[in-house]
């Protein structure tokens, strides 16, 4: 009689314990950080000076070819000057100068706010490949300066649109998202501060 008494004890501190255990799960199955299993949710430090070491990120590249030509004009006559240049203009963002704060999270999401993407390099004529197609009298050094200032003003005007910045924005959320893919995150949201759009470009999943 004792021994069945002491199985029934036994058996009610067992169904108890279970009972307990069910309670405690079922109130703490919502953890307070979402985390995927998939997929990681906040990154370490390490990984944000990581990604902001990338410095200079390049999101489109733009190659161009551009006459440049000017007159001089004289008693004897008239003396022209006029060369053919080749650029490439690189737009992207500079990591370097991105704020603490640029990798944040918003629930189970990781948020990544670039800097303004922009011209990264501005002496982007390739001065090796500058060839010269009429140069009648004679010029100076500061002549050929001034007509490589004109060339530049030419290319920036033919490549730096709306549509090479939108389609650049676009390209840096693509590859800004791979990235964090890669490095085991399941949902990246990508904001860049576009001032010559006038608009904060964003993608998220």
């Amino acid at each position: 009689m004792k021994k069945i008494r002491n199985i029934l004890l036994l058996s009610i501190v067992l169904i108890g314990m279970i009972c307990a255990l069910v309670l405690f799960f079922t109130i703490n199955k919502q953890p307070l950080v979402s985390v995927d299993t998939k997929g990681k949710t906040m990154p370490t430090p390490m990984e944000v000076e990581n990604v902001r070491s990338i410095g200079q990120w390049e999101f489109l590249t733009l190659t161009d070819e551009e006459i440049a030509d000017t007159v001089r004009h004289n008693f004897f006559g008239d003396n022209e000057l006029s060369r053919i240049y080749y650029g490439t203009l690189r737009l992207g963002s500079d990591l370097s100068k991105a704020g603490d704060d640029f990798v944040s999270t918003n629930n189970d999401s990781i948020v990544v706010t670039l800097p303004e993407i922009t011209l990264l390099d501005n002496s982007f004529i390739d001065e090796a490949r500058t060839k010269a197609l009429i140069e009648d009298g004679k010029w100076t050094e500061a002549d050929r300066e001034a007509l490589t200032r004109k060339a530049e003003r030419m290319m920036r005007k033919r490549c730096l649109t709306k549509e090479n910045y939108q389609k650049a924005a676009e390209n840096a959320c693509i590859q800004v998202k791979a990235l964090f893919h890669a490095m085991g995150y399941k949902h990246v949201e990508v904001k860049i501060r576009m001032l010559i759009l006038s608009v904060t470009f964003c993608m998220n999943e």
